[in-house]
């Protein structure tokens, strides 16, 4: 039997290098799909609910929302646009069918541009182009086209990839232009492109149930939310479903709730179909990369993969002569609970008992990635003491290599 089509549905990722205008593209986006009220008090930059997003301007943690257009809810993930987040970004796309590329009319296409866009034309994804702050003294569009183009051929984009629509953007203004000179819109047009250009979810209308969990939440209500997107069957409350885990052994469970997204919102459905981006409540023991599926019909989706740490240190508890004067949090005890609590909801780290029960070696893709963990729980009221990066390598055929991606 062949695939059906629902065409009520896009899913697409937004990529973007830190400071090109991703994060104000998408409040623009909320506001103009009508999500929030004329007088609702909505403060800026929606989708950055970490303090550490707002106080730096860059997205760590993939997020999703979504907006209805004529009659078609289109699901959002805004994506980290570091490398040292690929762990996020690589979960990320595997929700997806298409991608919004986001570049800065002056500065064009940066590195953290490359490294996001690679991931997304190998998975196959359909792209848009948008070039932002179309309104720089300093813009150059055509001259930014032309290194988009360079970009996706250097990367062996398919012919098909490199026939993408363009479109021109004032994003803090939340105005759109079919052409560089052309007359400033809403974002009306960016609307309509991303319902023609990124494809509608296919499915098996004779496959059971099969849910990839990518993401992993909590809430003080619900308990642990299992976000991902359903590509066959349905998903409704009180269903029971079979929890395939990694290892390939199988567990049973029950949907206690379904949720959607209204804008950033998270709202409870009365079930999920097939291409909805959807969290899941009930199955406590999920983990990232497992699949829900039928318990009479279990199959299992394909498994995330995602590129090796290359960075590591030891954090360890901190043995100075002022420990305990700022921290609430000094033991190692609460030290390992609070590290392998973070390896459950990020996969590209990895958390490593060593010879001292006080000292804990961590492993990340990147310096920036391990500095905001460690921030993170500083704010949170850990104290450590942390040691010097080093390096990690691999050995293949008796020579040594730099750790990184197959």
């Amino acid at each position: 039997m062949g695939l059906d089509t629902r065409d009520d549905v896009r899913n697409l990722a937004i990529i973007a290098h830190v400071d090109h205008g991703k994060t104000t593209l998408v409040d623009a986006m909320l506001w103009q799909s009508g999500i929030f009220r004329e007088n609702q008090t909505v403060a800026d930059r929606v989708l950055d609910s970490i303090d550490l997003e707002r106080e730096k301007g860059i997205t760590i943690m993939a997020k999703n929302m979504s907006i209805t257009f004529r009659g078609t809810r289109i699901n959002v993930v805004d994506t980290p646009g570091h490398a040292d987040f690929g762990g996020e970004v690589e979960r990320t796309l595997k929700m997806v069918d298409g991608v919004m590329l986001l570049v800065d009319a002056s500065e064009g296409p940066l590195p953290q541009t490359r490294f996001v866009l690679r991931k997304a034309l190998e998975a196959g994804l359909v792209p848009i182009v948008v070039i932002n702050k179309i309104d720089r003294a300093d813009a150059r569009p055509r001259q930014v086209l032309n290194e988009v183009y360079d970009l996706f051929i250097d990367l062996d984009a398919t012919e098909d990839q490199l026939d993408f629509p363009v479109l021109y953007c004032n994003a803090r203004r939340g105005s759109c232009r079919r052409e560089p000179d052309g007359a400033d819109e809403t974002l009306l047009p960016l609307f309509e492109q991303i319902i023609r250009t990124i494809p509608a979810p296919r499915h098996d209308p004779s496959a059971p149930p099969q849910f990839l969990v990518t993401m992993l939440d909590y809430d003080d209500y619900l308990g642990r939310l299992a976000l991902g997107r359903l590509v066959n069957g349905t998903l409704r409350k009180g269903q029971d479903v079979a929890q395939i885990r990694i290892d390939g052994s199988i567990a049973r469970g029950r949907v206690s709730g379904v949720f959607g997204f209204e804008g950033p919102r998270r709202v409870e459905l009365d079930g999920a179909r097939p291409g909805d981006i959807v969290a899941v409540s009930g199955i406590e023991s999920a983990s990232i990369g497992e699949t829900l599926s039928d318990p009479e019909d279990p199959r299992p989706l394909p498994p995330l993969k995602v590129d090796e740490p290359t960075l590591a240190f030891v954090i360890s508890v901190n043995d100075s002569p002022l420990a305990g004067t700022e921290g609430r949090f000094v033991t190692s005890a609460k030290l390992r609970e609070r590290l392998f609590r973070e390896i459950l909801t990020n996969v590209s780290i990895r958390v490593e008992e060593t010879e001292s029960p006080d000292s804990f070696k961590i492993s990340g893709r990147g310096e920036l990635q391990l500095a905001i963990l460690v921030e993170m729980m500083r704010r949170e009221g850990y104290e450590l003491s942390v040691g010097k990066p080093q390096i990690l390598t691999r050995t293949i055929d008796s020579t040594s290599f730099l750790r990184g991606p197959e």
